[in-house]
């Protein structure tokens, strides 16, 4: 056994990257072809405009990393930049997202394995087993350390790209031989563009994640920084050429009723056997981003309690240098969260997890752009390899970007959001009272 004060392995460069890739591609891409179809040729401009901000903010991710390499990432940013209460909030609402977001990854993950073993869905409470199950086995792997973690998330990285990246190839020869069936005929709007960019931002959620793990992470100034961006552009790469190529090989009608989008082209395409094994990579996808979103879980609320707003527990560490009671404790919030839930539909489930979810991501990559800004203006931005007014363009855009989804997101996510990120305010005065005391 390791020694208390023994240093953990750490992450390197390409374990960094797959952390990003690996969280920003759960299951909800897999079905953003059918949600995206209603929307037809905006869909495409839609996947340029939001891969356009995910790059912004990935600038905006890898220059506060290269300036102030600290664990906690956004928490870290904000804190430097408006002080421990702003940067409560946004950690708060950060973390609350991040179990409320797992709970909801097990689901779509376990639900796809339904497909492939009916008895899942069948048998009464056989959902929520396999789905708890796998999220404790999943919270062990991190418990156990942060490399083998690594090496999951590295591993089950490259197993789910493999469907995105047969089918963008198969997409692109079809459309070039002009096979391909046509897109729903919608008008180009602006309205269109900004309801499905709304959608498409989902699937690239997470570039932050290297941000995180800072302490756990080798050369992290120059580490995190290159990853966070290699991290994006490769993800946002996949997302669009594989669901573009879905939108415009299977017929609009069709599309806009399929459970399974991905799945429906491969069995067109190549057969029901391919269909399955699509379904079981998507699996393999989702449970790959669980694992991956746990070990966010744990490593936030640690670096907040090591900086005195949240309870000490949660900044212990394990002999193994896991933060063991963090992860714990969020691993027991999703079990009761998925406990009281497994009685309604998956999809409904899903839908409001990932509507709370992604408003706090959406509140985080805004104060997190601003934090840019004023760290560039007070002078607190050491080793940036940009000009001050290219990065301070790119944060301002950032931070217009980051306002607009919000906006786009609709009113019922804006309450929602509000309402999570007030519930914070007790708990960062009374954890503030009790350190003092």
């Amino acid at each position: 056994m390791p020694s208390v004060n023994a240093r953990p392995p750490l992450l390197g460069f390409w374990m960094c990257v797959a952390l990003v890739v690996g969280n920003s591609i759960g299951s909800g891409v897999f079905l953003l072809p059918a949600a995206l179809a209603p929307y037809g040729f905006n869909s495409l401009l839609a996947w340029a405009f939001t891969a356009s901000g995910a790059l912004l903010l990935a600038v905006v991710f890898s220059q506060l990393s290269r300036a102030h390499p600290q664990a906690g990432g956004p928490y870290a940013y904000t804190n430097l930049a408006f002080g421990p209460f702003a940067a409560f909030i946004v950690a708060w609402g950060y973390w609350i997202s991040i179990w409320v977001g797992n709970a909801a990854i097990a689901t779509g993950g376990v639900s796809y394995l339904a497909q492939l073993w009916p008895w899942i869905g069948a048998a009464p409470g056989a959902a929520a087993g396999v789905t708890l199950a796998l999220l404790w086995l999943l919270t062990l792997v991190n418990w156990y350390g942060i490399r083998i973690s690594g090496w999951v998330t590295s591993i089950t990285t490259i197993i789910k790209i493999l469907p995105l990246v047969a089918i963008a190839v198969g997409g692109l020869l079809a459309v070039r031989r002009g096979s391909f069936a046509g897109v729903a005929a919608a008008p180009l709007t602006l309205g269109g563009t900004t309801a499905a960019a709304t959608l498409t931002l989902w699937a690239l959620l997470g570039l932050e994640s290297a941000t995180i793990p800072a302490s756990k992470v080798r050369d992290p100034s120059r580490t995190i920084p290159r990853a966070t961006l290699v991290g994006a552009a490769l993800t946002a790469l996949l997302c669009i050429v594989s669901c573009s190529a879905v939108v415009l090989l299977v017929p609009a009608a069709t599309l806009a009723h399929s459970d399974a989008p991905f799945v429906d082209l491969a069995q067109h395409f190549w057969g029901a056997a391919a269909g399955r094994w699509v379904g079981v990579f998507v699996a393999i996808s989702a449970f790959g981003a669980l694992n991956g979103w746990i070990l966010l879980q744990g490593e936030l609320p640690n670096a907040m309690a090591k900086n005195g707003v949240f309870p000490a527990a949660f900044g212990r560490d394990s002999v193994r240098g896991t933060p063991a009671f963090a992860m714990i404790f969020g691993s027991v919030l999703v079990t009761l969260l998925i406990v009281m839930n497994f009685q309604k539909s998956m999809v409904s489930v899903f839908t409001f997890m990932i509507l709370l979810s992604t408003t706090a991501c959406l509140v985080m990559y805004g104060l997190c752009s601003l934090a840019l800004l004023r760290l560039l203006w007070t002078g607190r931005m050491p080793g940036r390899r940009m000009p001050v007014g290219a990065l301070a363009g790119c944060g301002a855009l950032a931070a217009g970007f980051s306002l607009w989804a919000i906006v786009g997101a609709g009113a019922e996510a804006v309450i929602w959001g509000a309402a999570l990120l007030l519930m914070g305010v007790p708990m960062y005065f009374f954890v503030r009272r009790k350190r003092v005391i």
